[in-house]
C-alpha cells in the first residue's frame, strides 16, 4: 500500500508540535473589554440579557479596571447611561457626564490602561437614535456638530482613543478636524466604519438601555445584505482620517473582515457583539457547548479571518484561560 510522502498529521500529534507551527494567534493584548457605567455609587448591576456582564458605577468600574489590567487586557471600550435623556442627548457631552468621569477616574487609578470611548447619542437621547431628529428623520449634519462635542469633552477628559459608532456620514473628518484644532491631533479615531443594521444588538440594548422609541436604525446603519459598500465606507473613513476600522458585527460578518484585511494596511478592528456572546452563554448554560473552548475559537476566527484587535465581552474569560 503506498503512503503520502507528505503527512499533515505528523504535526498535529501533541499540543508542542501543534503550538510550533500555529498560524493564527490570540493573546489578550489582541482584546478591548466594553463596560457600561451608570450614575450612583457602589453599584454593580448585573444585565439580566448578558450573564455576567454588569453596570458598573464609577468608583466600581475602577475597581473593575485594574482586574482587566492586571489580567493583561490593554484596553476597554466605555458606554455611558446618562442620569437623563433629552432629545439632543446633551448628556453625552457635558463635563460631570457619567463617561467622563469614568475616564479620568480610571486614568488616575490605572494610567497604563488605554480607555477607548464610544462616541454616539443612543444611549443619551430620549428617542433612542444615534442623531438628531427631525420631523421623524435623522438630520446628518446636525448631529455631526454634536458628536464633535462628545469626541472633544471624552478627550479633554483623558481618553484614549475616541471610536463614533453612529454612522452619519462624514462624522470620521469632522472629527479629526475638531480635534487637531483643539491639539488632540495624537487622538486615534476608532471607527465604527462597517456597522450593520444587526439583529444581534438586542442584549446591548437592555444593557445600555438605548433601544430606539419608534422606528428603526436601517436609515444609517448598512444593510445585512451588502459587501460592496462596506469597502466604501471604509474607504471613506480612511480618507476622512480614521487610524483604526472596524467591522460589527463579527462572525456573521467574517467574510467583511477578510475583504478588508485585502484592501487596507490600516489595523482592522472587529467587534464580537452582545447577541453573539449571549448565545455562547446560553448554549453553554444547557450544555449543549464547551463554552471555554467555543469562546477560543469564534475569537480564533475573527483573529483568522484579519482582525487585529477584537472587542469582547469575553476578554476577561478568554484571558484567564489563555
Amino acid at each position: 500500500m503506498m503512503y503520502p510522502e507528505y503527512r499533515p498529521r505528523r504535526l498535529r500529534r501533541t499540543e508542542s508540535l501543534r503550538a510550533l507551527i500555529r498560524e493564527t494567534t490570540l493573546s489578550p493584548k489582541h482584546l478591548i473589554y466594553p463596560l457600561f457605567i451608570i450614575h450612583g455609587k457602589g453599584i454593580k448591576q448585573p444585565i439580566d440579557a448578558m450573564p455576567g456582564c454588569y453596570q458598573f458605577s464609577v468608583d466600581a468600574v475602577v475597581k473593575e479596571a485594574k482586574e482587566v489590567f492586571d489580567l493583561g487586557i490593554n484596553a476597554v471600550l466605555l458606554f455611558g447611561l446618562p442620569e437623563k435623556k433629552d432629545s439632543r442627548g446633551s448628556h453625552a457631552w457635558i463635563k460631570s457626564g457619567v463617561v467622563q468621569k469614568a475616564i479620568s477616574a480610571i486614568k488616575k487609578s490605572v494610567p497604563d490602561l488605554l480607555v477607548v470611548t464610544d462616541v454616539c447619542l443612543c444611549e443619551y437621547t430620549s428617542h433612542g437614535h444615534c442623531g438628531v431628529l427631525s420631523n421623524g428623520r435623522i438630520d446628518n449634519d446636525a448631529t455631526l456638530e454634536l458628536l464633535t462635542k462628545v469626541a472633544l469633552s471624552h478627550a479633554r477628559a483623558g481618553a484614549d482613543i475616541v471610536a463614533p459608532s453612529d454612522m452619519m456620514d462624514g462624522r470620521v473628518g469632522t472629527i479629526r478636524e475638531a480635534l487637531d484644532e483643539h491639539g488632540f491631533d495624537q487622538i486615534p479615531i476608532l471607527s465604527y466604519a462597517v456597522k450593520y443594521a444587526s439583529s444581534f444588538y438586542g442584549p446591548f440594548r437592555e444593557a445600555a438601555e438605548c433601544a430606539p422609541k419608534s422606528g428603526d436604525r436601517r436609515s444609517y446603519q448598512m444593510d445585512p445584505a451588502n459587501a460592496r459598500e462596506a469597502m466604501r465606507e471604509a474607504m471613506l473613513d480612511l480618507e476622512e482620517g480614521a487610524d483604526i476600522l472596524m467591522v460589527k458585527p463579527a462572525m456573521p460578518y467574517l467574510d467583511i473582515i477578510h475583504l478588508l484585511r485585502q484592501e487596507f494596511t490600516l489595523p482592522i478592528a472587529a467587534y464580537q457583539v452582545s447577541g453573539e456572546y449571549s448565545m455562547i452563554k446560553a448554549a453553554s448554560s444547557k450544555g449543549w457547548l464547551d463554552e471555554a473552548r467555543v469562546v477560543e475559537e469564534s475569537l480564533l476566527s475573527i483573529r483568522r479571518a484579519g482582525a487585529d484587535v477584537i472587542i469582547t465581552y469575553f476578554a476577561k474569560d478568554i484571558a484567564r484561560n489563555l
